[in-house]
């Protein structure tokens, strides 16, 4: 018998070795009825965990060419509710977002879906500017009501096996929940330069057809007077046409966004943030190479 004191939600948390992460995100979604942690074969305690918390654990096997975790959740787990959140490991519900989250499910939901704001914390410390923050995300939506898009980058193994960078696409209306999420992006710096060396191969690739012109149909449509998540697929299409885009990044961040208001650790993310940019346009120039070498 369901729980009266839990929201009729259903929370899907993809994971890969997230034990040090996994039961501070399970505290964080307990006022939810039932919890789904998708794991890609984990090689440290992280499903022991979440098995006693009493999430169930569903195994995934990524092919590349295939649908990627997060969709592959949304076409199979068996949703004993029509309300699904998704959620990183590395993210947390607050209090005054369940609070908020609790008082529209009360009155009867809205919308088809809702987008939830991000505060990236990062070596300890929110960074409320260079452009960190607000950082709005399709979290919380009906399961059948949404997908995430396809960008023609599931063929890239080294990319992962997770929906990362790629947006819901609702089919129907979509509210906006004030109060935010934690996002503490941060396990130590070796970790976070390993997972963006392998953003950077989807950056790339994404990129590359974005210069090339091309839009899929699976994907955001690209709008400048459209959601923030199409906005910033418009200002991409015109980014990836832009000289010298390290040292631009740099200076939009850091000084036109006022990224040095948060001290050193601003700075050191701006810093790791250009030589993400540099990356990938070496990528992007690889792609290049490839293609006129046949």
């Amino acid at each position: 018998m369901s729980d009266c004191s839990k929201l009729p939600i259903s929370v899907v948390i993809p994971i890969l070795n997230e034990e040090k992460n996994i039961s501070d995100c399970l505290d964080s979604v307990s006022w939810a009825e039932e919890v789904f942690v998708v794991d890609s074969q984990s090689t440290d305690r992280t499903c022991e965990i979440a098995q006693q918390y009493g999430a169930k654990v569903v195994q995934f096997q990524f092919e590349p060419g295939g649908p990627r975790k997060k969709n592959w959740s949304l076409d199979h787990l068996p949703f004993a509710n029509e309300w699904v959140l998704i959620l990183d490991a590395d993210e947390r519900i607050t209090p005054a977002l369940h609070a908020e989250i609790e008082r529209e499910f009360t009155n009867g939901p809205k919308h088809d879906g809702y987008y939830l704001n991000r505060k990236l914390i990062f070596l300890g410390k929110w960074l409320r500017w260079g452009g960190q923050y607000p950082s709005w995300n399709l979290r919380l939506l009906k399961h059948h009501a949404g997908r995430y898009e396809k960008l023609d980058t599931e063929r890239l193994a080294l990319a992962g096996d997770v929906e990362v960078h790629e947006h819901v696409i609702l089919d129907g209306s979509a509210g906006w929940f004030k109060e935010p999420m934690l996002h503490l992006d941060f396990k130590d710096l070796s970790s976070f330069i390993d997972r963006h060396n392998r953003y950077s191969t989807w950056e790339a690739q994404m990129r590359q057809r974005l210069r090339d012109g091309g839009d899929l149909a699976g994907s955001i449509r690209p709008s400048l007077f459209g959601v923030p998540t199409q906005r910033k697929r418009w200002l991409k299409r015109i980014w990836v046409r832009l000289p010298f885009r390290p040292l631009l990044l740099f200076i939009y961040q850091y000084f036109l966004r006022a990224g040095f208001l948060d001290g050193r650790v601003g700075f050191i993310y701006a810093l790791f943030k250009t030589k993400y940019e540099f990356e990938t346009n070496c990528k992007m120039y690889e792609v290049q190479l490839r293609r006129k070498n046949g």
